[in-house]
């Protein structure tokens, strides 16, 4: 079985910069300077599905989602 490909949707104005998501998944997610969450790509890479979606249910906003692409 083929894994699925995930990408992460952000909604920036929800985010708070508690930066939950980067301490659980610093692969997928990252903090630019003011502390607002984004990735470098939207799609989440082979083996870090688990990861990526713990770190988007961990947001105490709900500022992240983790979708099939």
């Amino acid at each position: 079985m083929m894994s699925q490909t995930l990408k992460v949707v952000i909604d920036k104005a929800a985010c708070c910069g508690y930066g939950v998501c980067a301490e659980i998944c610093p692969e997928v997610y990252k903090l630019d300077a003011n502390g607002i969450v984004y990735v470098e790509d939207p799609i989440v890479p082979a083996g870090l599905e688990d990861q990526a979606r713990e770190g988007a249910e961990a947001c105490p906003q709900a500022a992240l989602a983790v979708v099939d692409a």
